[in-house]
């Protein structure tokens, strides 16, 4: 950007010199026309004389000379009216090459301003101004996108919100008439349906401190074997009650990773919560780490409903849901994998999934910066 600025100051200067230049000009002429001995210079010229050789007097008749003097000021008239008007047409090119565009920036960023976020600028004739057009408007496409995307957030938190408490007020309502019987099923439906409410709150929570800035990270020297032992201790019973099997590979020599330990673990729980969502029993989840030099890379390798290629890219956004029916009967909020996402790169990592295709699984791989 700041080239095309210099190209751009570089061409008001030109163009403010060529109309100083004509003006200087201008003024030459007419300082010549005023010149004492100009007249007898030409005449001699005229008369054939070498030039600058006095005239004698009486050489010339009055008339004649008072015809060529005002032949000769109205040619300079005419030079510097000619002057001038070069100098309005250059000044006038300028105005349309450079004022023109930029109005037209300034207004569109008074609607952009005013929520108009669809508001775009033609590309522009100069080639300086064209730069900053474009850069207008991947500006103001990052913001009708980032808009797009909060009224979506907003819509997919109504939408998350509704179910559970539709539930609650029904049964609630049938517990106060008497049409529902206080039974342990109810108790344990209602306790259900107020935990995917309270999940949904504490997740967004979650999301919304991982895209914070600044996130405070407390990164230290961690040993990825200890990371995998306390993700597995924590959802291993899990995955043992609902008859799936949870293997752990790891390479010989595996260094330490920075990272802030809890973070890491965070980002582990939610991929092995979403591996124990999507996989059916008798399935299988293996969790892989090996050295890839600068980084160590996390791989969590499932037998579950798998992704299509589409899905690949998207997976990580928030509230995206491959099966959302699947997705509700589980559990899932729908922001795990966002957060997850959001963690690892705030440490300095990457992230992303791998499917052969629907119905032959998924991995889910992330890195970590070696410390």
């Amino acid at each position: 950007m700041r080239r095309p600025l210099r190209g751009l100051r570089a061409r008001l200067f030109l163009a403010h010199l060529a109309v100083i230049l004509i003006g200087a000009a201008t003024l030459v002429l007419v300082a010549l026309a005023l010149a004492p001995g100009l007249i007898d210079f030409h005449l001699g010229v005229l008369l054939g004389r070498q030039p600058m050789a006095p005239l004698a007097d009486g050489a010339m008749n009055p008339a004649l000379r008072d015809a060529v003097q005002r032949s000769q000021n109205q040619a300079l008239l005419v030079g510097a009216a000619g002057a001038l008007v070069a100098g309005l047409i250059a000044s006038a090119l300028v105005t349309r090459q450079i004022v023109g565009p930029v109005q037209r920036l300034a207004a569109a960023a008074r609607h952009l301003a005013a929520g108009h976020y669809a508001e775009r600028v033609p590309p522009s004739d100069t080639t300086e101004l064209d730069v900053l057009t474009h850069a207008f408007n991947d500006m103001a496409a990052a913001l009708e996108a980032g808009e797009a995307h909060r009224l979506q957030l907003i819509g997919d938190v109504a939408h998350e919100l509704r179910t559970p408490i539709s539930t609650l007020e029904g049964y609630l309502a049938g517990l106060a008439d008497g049409v529902v019987e206080p039974s342990e099923e109810t108790w344990v439906l209602l306790r259900e349906e107020a935990g995917r409410v309270r999940r949904l709150v504490e997740d967004l929570h979650a999301l919304w401190r991982t895209e914070a800035s600044p996130l405070h990270l407390d990164l230290t020297p961690l040993v990825p074997a200890a990371l995998i032992a306390s993700s597995v201790t924590r959802l291993g019973p899990d995955f043992v009650a609902k008859g799936l099997t949870l293997n752990v590979s790891l390479s010989a020599g595996l260094p330490r990773v920075w990272a802030d330990r809890d973070r890491a673990l965070q980002v582990l729980t939610n991929l092995l919560s979403n591996a124990l969502r999507a996989t059916a029993a008798p399935g299988e989840v293996e969790i892989i780490v090996v050295n890839e030099g600068t980084t160590v890379r996390f791989s969590l390798r499932d037998t579950g409903i798998g992704l299509a290629p589409e899905h690949l890219p998207l997976v990580f956004d928030r509230f995206y849901r491959v099966d959302t029916s699947r997705s509700r009967a589980r559990g899932g909020s729908g922001v795990g994998l966002a957060i997850a996402k959001a963690l690892v790169e705030a440490m300095g990592g990457r992230i992303w999934a791998t499917s052969p295709g629907p119905g032959q699984g998924a991995t889910f791989s992330f890195t970590l910066p070696v410390a």
